[in-house]
């Protein structure tokens, strides 16, 4: 029997709309030379590949990974009604198997990422000669063509390896006269996975060495300090523990050189040296999100007509409230109870790292269809941009109080509502879709400048200089005591509050605040020791990231989800009783490669050594 390989699974699966989504044609090579093997021709293709970045997968194969990153992650929850979608709430229950729909999806999306990087590569090939006397920004088009590509090519490899583990095929060529490459993650005796981390640094490296430091025009376009920012990560990733079952090395020397070349001379496409935004709250904000300096990796939005999918990676009425916003969305999305409490703090307005935040009463708790937020209790002021709550302005619309309209299915979302991908009332017609409930023309940020920065103190830690690491941190808190949410918004009726900003950084009172905050700077004795400093930095991503599709890459790369995870459960059934019967297993470090990728690749395809027995 003949074998069928992954091209031919994407061509199957997409009947070759991978192409054709964005060039209205048929396959490559069935593509007459004038009509594509020009510059032209591939610049459209570029464009397609792009393109990619932004899908209607919004449920699966979304970059924001709100469902992997947030809700596996503890961040979130599914929200909607329970029976919607049984394969989310399979994965927010850790119910996994690998016959998983969401999971095949995504992993399509990963080598659909992959197969168009390698079809601009083929086609840019085929005119080398002319492309190379082309002159591009820095370097000929050729060769900065053949950077993006092998960019994309990387990013989305690394999709896949976040969450299925680096033993999972590389592919690195297209032809259109061989479309079945055999494609393997194990050696041929079958003995042991082929990790793939090196090529995808390699692809990655390339991307940085040719890419120019800014592009004038075309400011969406990839430029080597982003590349520099994703090979970083890699490396990053790479380095980790996953508890000894993903092939990993320690390249933290390496990474060390790299964060400091990032952070001394990277710059965004405006010519912006990467920076801190000056607040939280402007990353959030369409109009002022997009060049702040803070953007390192960012998928470029914006506005086109009433188009509603393509003005939101994760999909506009998918994350939408039920309602209260005009517009009606489906209620996914849920900030978890577990993730509101973690931005309560002590009397230095620092976190609780003993675990005591879960001891304390929810912030917010139900009394029949109002809810309740004691807005007494000091917190995070950056919880009141990761979360929505209940008496607290949200955005300019409305003060909500209870769940008419806000909240789909309480029982199954919780008291909380998601903030930050949501926009402003004001926002609707130029930056925002007057008829969707999500759409927004603010960026979506894969890798931001405060990642850069926790990044490298990760790294400083692991290479042995604490009290430096503890210094780049508190940059990170240090914005955080910039802004805070006031009682009201412009648009609102003015009010007065008791409520403050404790602000420990500057040393001041922030008044009339939406609730009481506070912030502090860590001290040195946290940064004593090694697992001191381990601590304030796992949990300084948690909720400087908060709702950014970061929390369970992060849990399992470090090695430490299955108690993070199962200590989440016991706290979270204790309020939604989906939970009752979750267990997440300690070597649950990736989810399984899915069931009908190796079934359609007849054996080529090895399952991933945590679930290969299962």
């Amino acid at each position: 029997m003949k074998k069928i390989f992954l091209y031919v699974i994407l061509l199957s699966v997409f009947g070759m709309t991978s192409c054709s989504d964005f060039l209205t044609i048929d396959p490559v090579g069935s593509v007459t030379e004038s009509t594509l093997l020009t510059k032209d021709g591939v610049n459209m293709v570029i464009t397609g590949m792009y393109a990619r970045l932004n899908n209607t997968n919004y449920f699966e194969g979304t970059l924001s990974n709100y469902v992997y990153g947030d809700v596996m992650g503890g961040s979130a929850n599914k929200g909607s009604a329970f029976s919607d979608q049984p394969a989310f709430t399979s994965l927010e229950t850790y119910s996994i198997l690998s016959d998983n729909s969401y999971l095949n999806t995504k992993w399509v999306s990963c080598y659909d990422g992959v197969f168009r990087a390698n079809v601009v590569i083929y086609m840019a090939d085929q005119i080398k000669d002319e492309l190379s006397a082309s002159p591009g920004q820095t370097k000929d088009f050729y060769t900065e063509t053949i950077a993006q590509a092998r960019f994309m090519r990387a990013f989305w490899h690394f999709e896949a390896i976040k969450l299925f583990g680096a033993a999972v095929p590389y592919v690195d060529s297209y032809d259109p006269k061989n479309v079945n490459p055999l494609i393997s993650n194990m050696d041929e005796s079958k003995s042991n996975y082929i990790f793939i981390w090196d090529k995808v640094e390699a692809d990655l490296q390339y991307a940085y060495d040719n890419l120019p430091d800014v592009w004038t025009t075309d400011r969406g376009r990839i430029n080597k300090w982003a590349a520099a920012g994703l090979l970083a990560k890699v490396m990053l990733y790479h380095s980790s523990p996953y508890n000894g079952k993903n092939g990993t090395v320690n390249k933290w020397s390496e990474i060390k050189t790299l964060l400091e070349t990032i952070i001394a001379n990277g710059k965004d496409n405006s010519g912006k040296k990467f920076q801190l935004a000056k607040t939280y709250e402007e990353l959030w904000v369409a109009g002022k999100s997009d060049w702040t300096g803070e953007s390192v990796l960012d998928i470029q939005m914006a506005i086109s007509g009433t188009q509603t999918n393509t003005n939101t990676i994760m999909g506009s009425a998918h994350i939408g409230l039920s309602g209260a916003l005009g517009s009606g969305g489906w209620g996914f999305y849920c900030p978890s109870y577990e993730m509101a409490n973690s931005h309560i703090v002590d009397a230095d307005g620092l976190p609780l790292l003993d675990g005591s935040y879960q001891k304390l009463p929810t912030l917010s708790h139900f009394e029949g269809n109002l809810v309740k937020t004691d807005l007494t209790v000091y917190t995070d002021p950056r919880l009141d941009l990761s979360v929505g709550r209940m008496q607290t302005p949200y955005w300019d619309w409305a003060i909500p109080t209870s769940v008419d309209g806000w909240i789909r299915e309480a029982s199954n979302c919780g008291p909380y509502l998601n903030k930050k991908s949501i926009p402003k009332k004001a926002d609707k017609g130029s930056l925002s879709v007057s008829t969707s409930a999500a759409s927004s023309a603010k960026n979506y940020h894969l890798i931001r400048y405060a990642d850069v920065l926790l990044w490298y103190a990760e790294v400083l830690i692991e290479t042995g200089d604490l009290a430096t690491a503890r210094t780049y941190i508190n940059q990170v808190r240090s914005r955080a005591a910039n802004w805070y949410l006031g009682a009201t918004d412009a648009s609102m009726t003015p009010t007065t509050s008791s409520y403050v900003l404790d602000d420990k950084v500057n040393g001041k009172t922030g008044v009339n605040a939406a609730g009481n905050y506070r912030i502090g700077l860590w001290p040195e004795t946290q940064f004593a020791t090694k697992e001191g400093a381990i601590a304030a930095l796992r949990f300084e991503r948690k909720v400087e990231l908060a709702m950014e599709g970061q929390r369970w890459y992060d849990l399992v790369r470090w090695g430490i989800a299955g108690p993070e995870l199962n200590n989440y459960i016991q706290y979270e059934k204790e309020y939604l009783n989906k939970y009752r019967a979750s267990v997440y297993l300690n070597d649950w470090v990736m989810m399984p490669i899915p069931i009908t990728q190796i079934l359609i690749m007849q054996g080529v395809l090895v399952q991933n050594g945590v679930w290969k027995d299962r």
